[in-house]
Formats: C-alpha cells, structure tokens, sequence
C-alpha cells in the first residue's frame, strides 16, 4: 500500500486509539509491514500495544525534536505483528519547543519519516485529541485521513473543523493529502440518533463513509488493559472481526484504485464491508458484515446492554 494514514478528530474518546492499535493489528494479520506512531501525550496507543510508556529510552519526542532517527527509536510490539514509535507525556514538551521554532516546525515528522517510508507498506498515526502542532505535523507527513466518529451530533461539529483543517493543509503545505474516509465508531443500531447521523453521514459524504461499522463491544474495551489489540485478547469478538472487515475493505479500495490507474484512496461501492475481494485480507477467515443490521442484542453476549448510555470505550 505504502501510504501514511493519520487517524485524526479533535474531539476525544471517538476510538483514535482503538482503531489504531487494531487496524495497525488488522493491516499486520494480512501479512504486510505497518508501523504505528503514537503521537499522543497520553501514549494510550503504546500502553494498548503491550509497550510501558514509562520504560522507553526514545519515543517520537526525540524524533520530533531531531534528538534521534525514526529506526532507533522504534519497538516491536510483542502481540501484533507491526512496529511502534511509541509515545508518552514527554512530548508535551516537544510540542512547546515545536511552536518556538522560526520555521519548518510542521515538517519534522514528515522529514523524519522520509527515510523509512520504503521500508513499511502501510504507517499509521494515532493523533491527539486536539487541532494542534503533533495534529498538524501528522497531517502534513500523511497521504490521508481517517477519520474516526460516532454518530453523534456534537461529533458532526468536529467534522466540519477537522475537514476545514485539511483543507487548509492541502492549500498550504501538503497538496496531495485525502479523506480516506469516515469510519462510524461505538455504533449501536438501536439507538436512533446514532442510525439518524448514520444517514446524514452518508448523504453528505457518499462513498466516504466505510461501509464497515465498529460495533459498541466490551473485548474492544477491555483489550487495552491486557495490553493487546483486540484480534489477539478474542480473535472471535465482533470487534475484532470488525477491525479485520476494515483492513479488508481499505486493502479492497487500493487494489480496485490500482486495477484504473489511480493513486490514493478511493471509496469502492461494491465494498461489502468485509474485505471480501481483497486477496489475503482476512487470514483468519471471512468476518462478518460489521454493518448496523448486524447487531442484534438477543444474540450478541459481547454487546453492550444499554449502549446509548453508557462510557466510551476504554483506549479511544
């Protein structure tokens, strides 16, 4: 695939983290290279992937500030199969001294990822939850956005600044940068507000919208305190087999784009939502169609009871 994806929203506990850390999981499963970049203080994305934030000689602080190369800084995760620049409170102050720079201040990650871009298929950025300098260096570095929400009102609102905040690093420092695409999150079918937004997703933005849903699921919750993607705590979860139906979408959408001619990302409307298509896109078989017609209470143990009320899920 070779591309950099940033997994960006400014509003918090939308599932940045947990699509990260089990798509990046996902990608892995199906046998290509992938690195994930924490670049967020609170290194949720490291803590999720089984690596003790407290416990790392360099993380993408040192690399942001030009104080190590990517390479020496990177781990190998032990239950995931992919790398992770790994991240903790340190790059607080990163951030700080980003912002007294004269100038280049929102390319030292794109630089200090130029080197090692051959070398992974697929780089994921697990942003922070905010608009700021670690945001826009993940922008500027990355090929597309992904764009993590739940099907909430107040969610369509940080949509329309995030989508306003690409716009304006397209015009000004990274032309070629796309949407690849809206992925609904904590979905719960029998909430009708989240299928209402669901709808006005898909009107406004079409084919944008993954046609794979993540479901509400408590394995996806919990995993993180295990310290491993959902794929290797219940490989047999619905969130697991939720994030496994996304990678195979994504890898469908490349190869569909390559089979016309075309570069980046685009939307496949023949996608099913479950990486059907998409060679060697699920190695563990076939998952399910992760769609909201999918979910049924009565039959789903794993489900939360009362998804309309209760937390966020636990890494996000």
């Amino acid at each position: 695939m070779k591309r950099v994806i940033a997994i960006a929203n400014q509003k918090g506990g939308v599932g940045k983290t947990t699509t990260a850390v089990n798509l990046a999981a996902s990608l892995a499963a199906t046998r290509r290279r992938v690195l994930l970049i924490d670049l967020d203080p609170q290194g949720n994305a490291t803590m999720g992937s089984g690596v003790d934030k407290s416990q790392v000689e360099k993380s993408s602080c040192e690399v942001l500030l030009g104080e190590s190369d990517l390479a020496s800084a990177l781990v190998t995760v032990p239950d995931g199969g992919f790398m992770l620049l790994p991240a903790n409170q340190d790059l607080t102050a990163a951030e700080v001294r980003l912002l007294t720079l004269p100038i280049g201040r929102e390319t030292k990650l794109r630089l200090a990822l130029a080197p090692q871009r051959a070398a992974f298929d697929i780089i994921l950025i697990d942003c922070p939850p905010a608009l700021n300098m670690l945001t826009v260096n993940a922008l500027v570095a990355a090929d597309s956005v992904l764009i993590p929400m739940q099907c909430e009102y107040y969610a369509l609102e940080g949509l329309t600044a995030l989508l306003a905040t690409v716009e304006q690093i397209r015009a000004a420092v990274n032309p070629g940068i796309a949407i690849e695409g809206v992925l609904r999150t904590m979905f719960d079918p029998r909430n009708n507000l989240a299928n209402e937004v669901s709808s006005q997703l898909i009107s406004h933005f079409g084919e944008k919208v993954f046609r794979t849903v993540i479901p509400r699921n408590i394995r996806l919750a919990e995993a993180p305190s295990f310290g491993k993607p959902a794929l290797f705590h219940d490989k047999e979860s619905r969130g697991a087999l939720a994030y496994l139906a996304l990678a195979g979408e994504m890898i469908r959408r490349e190869e569909e784009a390559k089979s016309e001619g075309r570069s980046g990302p685009r939307p496949s409307p023949g996608t099913n939502g479950n990486g059907h298509g998409a060679s060697d896109a699920t190695p563990e078989g076939a998952a399910p169609e992760s769609g909201p017609a999918s979910a049924d209470p009565d039959t789903e143990p794993d489900s939360e009871p009362d998804a309309a009320t209760s937390g966020e899920s636990k890494g996000a």
